[in-house]
């Protein structure tokens, strides 16, 4: 019997957990694939994908730094993946053609409100960085009617940009970093890659609203830089990205599969394995 593939490509990609995810969500809905982890550069996406695409693979996670090759590489882009100019999810249609999605946001979400209730209409919501990876959580962010997204970054150049392309979803504003103490914020979002390398972009004290929340992107075995400084700054939660890499690869799996995987059971797992458990609001 042929085994429908799947794969995430990347560089670096050997510290991926998304095999060992796709895996228990495949034994939780009695699914029969296989996912692997594949070490891809930029230059070598286009041909690495034609390759896996020409051999039979149904779908593809990406991960950084392809994530906008991929963008280009899509033959369809829902909605969510056009306005984000990044894909972390293509799908192997029934024409032979390859949609476009971008999970991220949508796992974020998730994340947020499912897992750690953490409200966002009506929050004032502060996002670190004006990368693609902001690009991929803002619109899924939006539609729950935060009262104000800031996109702040080293060059604010690069944040208007943002701000005024997602300017008609909601209220975005853009700022750079030392003009951030003038506010407070019920939710800071870090999506930078700073804590990869155990940096923290350069933010004041006193940013976080009472009860407020953190949330990395990023997520490691231990707590990244970015959730200490939210534990320092005593936000109410603190938090790293495992959970929206279990949802977003949840989200993954039904668009190949057609059906949702249950994810708590995993992210327990997950976090058991790194010697945490899981936090509750």
């Amino acid at each position: 019997m042929k085994v429908d593939a799947y794969a995430v490509f990347g560089q670096p990609i050997t510290h991926s957990k998304s095999p060992r995810i796709h895996q228990l969500f495949a034994e939780q809905t009695g699914q029969t694939l296989s996912y692997i982890a594949q070490e891809v550069s930029a230059d070598a996406f286009n041909s690495a994908a034609d390759k896996f695409f020409s051999q039979g693979g149904k779908g593809l996670n990406c991960t950084v730094p392809l994530k906008e090759l991929a963008w280009r590489y899509a033959d369809n882009l829902t909605e969510r993946a056009r306005l984000s100019k990044a894909v972390n999810t293509l799908v192997l249609q029934d024409d032979g053609g390859i949609l476009g999605e971008n999970t991220d946001g949508t796992g974020l979400v998730t994340d947020l409100t499912i897992n750690h209730a953490i409200k966002l209409s009506g929050r004032r919501i502060l996002i670190l960085g004006a990368g693609g990876a902001t690009r991929g959580i803002l619109a899924p962010m939006l539609e729950h009617h935060p009262e104000q997204i800031t996109i702040a970054n080293r060059t604010l150049g690069k944040a208007e940009i943002i701000a005024a392309e997602f300017a008609h979803l909601g209220e975005v504003i853009s700022s750079d970093y030392p003009n951030l103490d003038r506010q407070r914020f019920d939710l800071i979002i870090n999506a930078t890659s700073a804590s990869l390398n155990g940096q923290l972009p350069p933010l004041a004290d006193n940013l976080l609203s009472e009860q407020g929340c953190c949330y990395d992107l990023a997520y490691g075995n231990e707590p990244t830089t970015f959730v200490r400084w939210g534990i320092a700054q005593h936000a109410r939660l603190s938090l790293d990205g495992l959970g929206m890499l279990v949802e977003q690869a949840a989200e993954a799996f039904a668009l190949w599969r057609g059906i949702r995987p249950q994810t708590s059971a995993v992210i327990e797992l997950l976090n058991s394995e790194r010697g945490k458990t899981l936090p509750s609001a």
